[in-house]
């Protein structure tokens, strides 16, 4: 047996080729960085903010007495946030998902030096009402599922001892504050828990007041307003709120200096300032800055203003940081967008974008919100329009970044209530949303009103003078429906371009908040554009072409919007992410990706609409699968001029250029077969490209009987002035032969906090690599090292089922960075299944600093991973044999495929 096993190793080792444990490093430019409690660090200032997220204990349900500090947790789940409150499959819609209330405990000890200060919880978001204790003193509430709000914690914290803080948090429906509206008859989901970050901020007595605690109009915190820019200099107004929490007057001084994006100092001011006892007041200061970055979507440079209050013996007491763009945006009605004094150059084009996620809700890390804007921007958008709540800060931080306009909006949809404290509650959202937002570059426009709601017109007219009493500057624009009451008050229209007026007769812009949707009516609800990944390439051909042009009456497409006057300025899909509804037992499939943000042919049709640049790559792509049911026609996306595309490696090439011209269907005046006819050049920048009848199976068939499938192949190229720029080629998937796992992270890195995940999706593919999409066996995945992963069997995600050639897994982190090893196999093994595939990542470390006494998994205990990362030897040698018979068994098939291949031509 000894012999045996040693001549089976050097068998192995000549004859297998091809076994690799693929290891990933993650690669990226730069990593993210993020706000934190409504502002960025600066270091060594007298501020600390402390990353709260790690170590809850959480239940479900509602439990007696679960405030109190002697109450028993130790049975409940311990988790970290931003936490859903449960998994869900990625079709949740229809109410499935659990409304009622839940609770958050955490224990956690502080150190002496920062119990002396100041201590403020900062919830980034906590959906519904909730209702917070620190041992066993209830110490804050709010209402509203999106916006922060913040508790103080000194008044009943035990200084040397263990503390309990206990959130109480409730999700069901409730017609006292936004969006109002049952779940169960509302258009998207709004998931539970303590969803976005928890921070901890320890200041000294004097301190820049925080803009959504302070409740100031216009004020608090930091504002800053470009006034005007010229090519060579520009002119920033900056106005900083400071409170003085000491029980006496005391003399500071106020430091502000400009920070380029290189950390070069631009510009600094001193102020010294007498603050009474608890008072506060505000320095302003107008700077000058010369030759100045100017912000744009193709420049998105940011500047960084630094505030640092010092006392008289020059001791540090309180330092923030807010980082902005200095741009001037004017919409200027029949001449549309102005961006920094000149005509914006083309069309404002995006999406729309609702916050869920596949299987953890809205429980998205910062990473997972800024992996989310690398995905759209990197797709062809230039603008997103909230829908129907204020983002995550973290997502403002990646668009003011990337270079995404963003269009803010408050809670709501199609919902109103007479109850005077819904009123005030949503003008209290609309309040804290511009406070929150004010200084984000990205901001073009805010959207107070309620989406598609029949209310009062006086609320229309108190929306919009909110939004401005807030941000009293130019460049405040509120934006509503044009047939909405009260929209005489509003600056710019919500239309499609059909419904739009070009004679003079309005003299506002116009934008298009949702374009694309095909609804054949809203109660069946079937349409063109709602098209899941798994159902294959001909419907998603089919969303893909009819979001970019269709000669059907009464449809908006980039196409139409791209053929407006300048009046209209742009126009966002619905939608950029499939999306789960409260209404609807479907999800909402009319994504440019599903809910894991998988790419659909959508997808590339908007990446192609970038014109190449130096910051934008020539793109070419082919939406044909080579299956025995594709599409005689091959459709291909790109943004050259021109697409060569050659089939079977030279056997047929066909060159074309980018056609322009727009093709009108006409009746005839009998109503019978349609005539075409030329009308003009398409406006949209880059038209797909079809390849007419090129395609056939049989061809196909005839390249593999005649021993040449290596060939069978489909290559596009993009050309540009006649050369060659990009390429992309389509290899039919042959016999499957393995699993093969690829990271899909955007290049942002894992971070080991406790909550960041990332995308690894599994393909069956052949022995090329090239997908087998006709494929839907069952996979199961299993992680080893300081990963976990999300959902198992309960939900559908683990064993999941392949859907057009593919499925998805998430893996989070443990707070330890480190390798992770993830495997992939098929639940149904046989001597003949497709080999396992395995795929090593790595974490990196947080920068933040943790305020803990436990490490939350939802796994429950961190001790039940398996930390072995490295492939046994033991585990090896298997592989390695079922590799070997994998071969033996391939050749015999090989002797088969032969003998197939004489009887059929013997017949």
């Amino acid at each position: 047996m000894k012999e045996i096993q040693t001549n089976s190793k050097k068998s192995l080792f000549f004859v297998i080729i091809g076994f690799v444990i693929v290891f990933s490093s993650m690669v990226y430019a730069q990593e993210p960085e993020f706000s934190k409690a409504g502002f960025w660090e600066v270091k060594n200032s007298g501020r600390d903010v402390f990353n709260f997220n790690v170590g809850w204990r959480f239940t479900k349900g509602d439990v007696k007495g679960a405030e109190a500090t002697n109450f028993d947790d130790s049975n409940w789940a311990l988790v970290n946030t931003p936490h859903g409150l449960e998994y869900n499959s990625s079709e949740v819609s229809g109410s499935s998902n659990y409304q009622g209330p839940a609770w958050y405990r955490k224990h956690f000890k502080l150190d002496k030096n920062t119990v002396n200060k100041i201590l403020k919880l900062h919830f980034e978001a906590v959906m519904g009402k909730c209702k917070v204790w620190l041992n066993g003193v209830q110490i804050g509430e709010h209402y509203g599922g999106y916006l922060p709000f913040t508790v103080k914690l000194n008044d009943h914290l035990i200084k040397d001892g263990d503390n309990v803080l206990a959130v109480w948090a409730d999700n069901s429906d409730d017609a006292s504050y936004p969006p109002g509206k049952p779940q169960n008859r509302l258009d998207f989901t709004y998931f539970g828990g303590i969803y976005r970050d928890v921070w901890l901020v320890a200041t000294h007595h004097v301190y820049v007041t925080n803009p959504n605690e302070a409740n100031k109009v216009a004020g608090g915190g930091v504002f800053i307003h470009t006034q005007k820019i010229s090519e060579t200099a520009a002119t920033v107004f900056t106005k900083v709120d400071i409170r003085n929490d000491f029980s006496k007057t005391t003399k500071i001084k106020a430091n502000l200096r400009i920070l380029n994006k290189k950390g070069e100092e631009v510009a600094k001011a001193s102020q010294n300032v007498t603050l009474s006892k608890g008072k506060s007041s505000v320095v302003t200061k107008t700077f000058n800055i010369s030759n100045p970055k100017l912000w744009a979507p193709w420049s998105p440079d940011l500047y960084r203003l630094e505030v640092v209050l010092t006392a008289a013996n020059g001791e540090k007491l309180d330092g923030v940081a807010t980082k902005f763009g200095i741009r001037i945006i004017d919409f200027k009605g029949e001449d549309g967008l102005y961006l920094n004094n000149k005509a914006y150059p083309r069309k404002l084009m995006g999406v729309n974008r609702h916050q869920d996620h596949g299987y953890v809700g809205y429980a998205i890390s910062n990473n997972g919100q800024w992996r989310d804007a690398v995905l759209l921007k990197n797709g062809g958008s230039d603008v997103i329009r909230a829908a129907h709540y204020p983002a995550d800060p973290a997502f403002m931080d990646a668009c003011d970044a990337l270079g995404l306009f963003y269009i803010n909006a408050t809670p709501g949809w199609q919902f109103w209530s007479d109850i005077p404290l819904f009123e005030k509650r949503v003008y209290e959202d609309i309040a804290q949303m511009v406070r929150r937002d004010r200084n984000y570059a990205s901001v073009i426009m805010w959207e107070p009103i309620l989406n598609e709601t029949k209310y009062p017109e006086h609320f229309a007219k108190k929306a919009h003078d909110i939004v401005h009493e807030e941000y009293p500057y130019q460049g405040a624009f509120t934006v509503c429906d044009k047939r909405a009451g009260g929209q005489e008050h509003y600056d710019v229209l919500y239309s499609h371009d059909n419904n739009a007026k070009f004679d003079g007769s309005e003299k506002r812009s116009y934008f298009c908040r949702e374009f694309g949707d095909n609804v054949d009516d809203f109660n069946a609800q079937n349409s063109t554009s709602r098209t899941a990944r798994g159902w294959g390439e001909r419907a998603q051909l089919i969303q893909a072409k009819y979001y970019a042009f269709t000669d059907a009456d009464d449809y908006t497409t980039w196409e139409t919007l791209y053929n407006t006057p300048r009046q209209f300025v742009g126009g966002t899909l619905w939608h950029a992410f499939d999306h789960q509804r409260g209404y609807n037992p479907d999800p909402f499939f009319g994504g440019l990706t599903d809910v894991f943000r998988q790419k659909k042919y959508s997808y590339h049709m908007f990446e192609s609409q970038r014109d190449v640049s130096d910051t934008n790559e020539p793109m070419v792509f082919i939406a044909h699968e080579m299956t025995p049911f594709s599409d005689s026609d091959v459709t291909v996306f790109t943004n050259c001029e021109e697409v060569r595309l050659t089939l079977f490696e030279g056997e047929k090439i066909i060159q074309k250029k980018v056609n322009k011209s727009v093709y009108k269907h006409i009746l005839t005046p009998q109503g019978q077969p349609n005539i075409t006819k030329i009308v003009g050049e398409k406006a949209m920048p880059h038209p797909y490209v079809v390849f007419k009848d090129i395609y056939d199976f049989f061809d196909l068939k005839g390249m593999h009987r005649a021993r040449k499938k290596h060939n069978a192949s489909i290559v596009a190229e993009g050309l540009i002035d006649g050369k060659v720029v990009t390429s992309f080629t389509r290899v039919s998937g042959k016999h499957p032969t393995k699993l093969k796992l690829s990271l899909e992270s955007q290049n942002i890195p894992l971070v080991a906090d406790g909550s960041d995940f990332v995308l690894v999706v599994v393909s069956m593919v052949d022995e090329k690599g090239n997908t087998k999409r006709l494929h839907e066996n069952t996979v199961k995945f299993e992680v080893f090292g300081e990963g976990e992963i999300i959902g198992d069997a309960s939900i559908e995600a683990n064993p999941k089922r392949l859907s057009w050639g593919t499925a998805p897994l998430l893996v989070r982190s443990t707070t330890k960075a480190g390798k992770i090893r993830i495997k992939a196999s098929l639940v149904h093994q046989g001597i003949n299944s497709p080999l396992p595939g395995e795929l090593v990542i790595e974490s990196v470390l947080s920068k933040d600093v943790f305020i803990n006494s436990e490490i939350g998994s939802e796994n429950n205990s961190l001790a039940s991973l398996n930390r072995n990362v490295k492939v046994s030897s033991e585990d090896e040698l298997k592989n390695k044999i079922r590799q070997l018979e994998k071969e033996l068994i391939n050749m015999k098939l090989k002797i088969e495929e032969k003998n197939q291949k004489e009887s059929d031509e013997n017949r």
